[in-house]
């Protein structure tokens, strides 16, 4: 089955709930449970106001939003932060091991160091999280450390490691071409 991967709409919050709502999916996730379309809606349209670089994703199989994913700004009111991106994904419980983390991950990756000219991308991960822990070293994300009690999840504070990965090729400024007229 094809996996198509686009960018997501207001219209996908009905799926952004769907999916970050799953009892299976929220508890891997930084997300809260009791998610609803209306908050999705809003997020959605947010991160597609004028000026607003956010990435909202969405991975299609037949028709069907089975997975998504973000690319953030770190801190661009932080001058010296702004090289840095953040990353989340989602995946459809029925949707999981069957390639659609790969597809996001690898559209994110392709748009951070391609078009916005990230040199660092960084992601938060639950500890216990062996699949996207494999998922994020698959794509060149590397532990950096390991923050102890970091988030409440299911009655009890939970550690979570923190990964990076450093843009594989960084961009530089391609040879001078010549001015009409000018010499080599």
């Amino acid at each position: 089955m094809t996996i198509i991967v686009r960018r997501a709409t207001p219209n996908d919050a009905a799926a952004y709930a769907r999916i970050m709502g799953d009892p299976a999916v929220y508890p891997g996730l930084m997300q809260l449970p009791y998610t609803n379309e209306e908050l999705w809606r809003a997020r959605l349209a947010e991160g597609m106001a004028p000026g607003k670089v956010d990435l909202s994703l969405a991975a299609e199989r037949d028709g069907q939003v089975v997975g998504t994913a973000g690319l953030h700004p770190a801190a661009a009111a932080q001058i010296r932060r702004r090289h840095v991106a953040m990353i989340g994904i989602s995946v459809a419980p029925e949707a999981q091991g069957q390639g659609v983390g790969s597809a996001l991950m690898h559209a994110m990756c392709d748009y951070a160091d391609r078009w916005m000219g990230v040199l660092r991308i960084e992601l938060t991960v639950y500890t216990d999280n062996e699949r996207a822990i494999a998922l994020y070293r698959k794509f060149g994300f590397e532990i950096e450390g390991r923050f102890r009690g970091y988030a409440m999840r299911d009655g009890h504070f939970t550690d979570a490691f923190s990964m990076a990965r450093i843009h594989p090729s960084p961009p530089a400024i391609g040879p001078r071409a010549a001015f009409p007229g000018e010499a080599g």
